[in-house]
């Protein structure tokens, strides 16, 4: 049998516990630790607006670039139409140089030769006509051979009819004045082709500077072009004029230079053959 003193004691203890118990469960727990720091967020600048007059000026640019760059390709392997186009109305003078240069260059292949300066058959009637003494057979042969020589025969013969029995001295001054002038103008006409091979560069040198003038002024009113682009452009089509100029001009010089050389020697002919004929009207049996 259990005694209330006993009791009263289990009854205390059982509280006793109860309490604890209670107190330990309502104390607080120790407080967490705190998370790690996060790392700092990088920040991101927001882009820049985009540049709109920049943006158009390329927009602008870019198709002027690829009609001059597609341009100066066709320079390099233009056609004779373009070239002509690109040349303008000088082409159109320095046209007519090359065409009145080319006809005298025909001209001369054929007029520059022995026949026609001192032809073999004349000069061998003439040494049978004078041979025998007839002037008048000789003055119709050269006026049916028109040439320098017959030209000089019948400057002496001309003589000799009104001074029938002339003065040799005089005759072969009389005869030199002659060919010196039949000379004179063979030198004359191959004179043609010098002067075109001066005035073909020098329309080709104005032409350039027109189209440079034009090409400077195409710059000034477009303000927003690639101006280097154009500038290269517009010099290059001025030069073609330059070119075609020379073109002319270096084939009349070596021509020129030719054919002088080739006067000369008809002229050295010529002198041979009056000589003859002088000798031939000096020394012919008279009547």
């Amino acid at each position: 049998m259990i005694k209330p003193k006993h009791a009263l004691i289990c009854t205390a203890g059982l509280l006793m516990a109860l309490f604890c118990a209670n107190a330990i469960a309502q104390q607080p727990e120790p407080p967490a630790p705190p998370p790690p720091p996060a790392p700092p967020a990088v920040t991101v600048a927001p882009a820049p607006p985009p540049d709109t007059a920049a943006t158009a000026l390329a927009e602008a640019v870019a198709p002027v670039n690829d009609t001059a760059a597609t341009a100066i390709e066709r320079h390099y392997g233009m056609t004779w139409r373009e070239a002509w186009n690109y040349g303008g109305i000088i082409m159109w003078f320095i046209l007519a140089l090359s065409i009145i240069a080319g006809m005298l260059v025909i001209y001369f292949f054929f007029a520059l030769r022995p026949s026609q300066i001192a032809p073999r058959l004349l000069l061998s009637e003439l040494r049978d006509r004078l041979g025998e003494g007839d002037m008048n057979a000789a003055r119709r042969a050269c006026e049916n051979r028109a040439c320098p020589l017959s030209s000089v025969t019948l400057a002496a013969l001309d003589h000799i009819r009104s001074v029938p029995t002339p003065e040799v001295p005089l005759l072969k001054e009389l005869v030199e004045a002659e060919g010196s002038r039949q000379a004179d103008n063979l030198q004359s006409q191959t004179q043609f082709l010098l002067d075109i091979s001066v005035i073909s560069p020098m329309l080709g040198l104005l032409g350039t500077v027109m189209g440079m003038l034009k090409a400077f002024g195409s710059i000034a009113q477009d303000v927003a072009a690639a101006k280097p682009v154009i500038l290269a452009q517009g010099v290059s089509q001025a030069i073609i004029t330059t070119i075609f100029g020379l073109m002319v001009a270096i084939p009349c010089m070596l021509f020129y230079s030719y054919f002088r050389r080739r006067v000369s020697r008809m002229i050295a002919l010529l002198e041979m053959a009056a000589t003859e004929v002088m000798t031939l009207i000096i020394t012919r049996p008279r009547a």
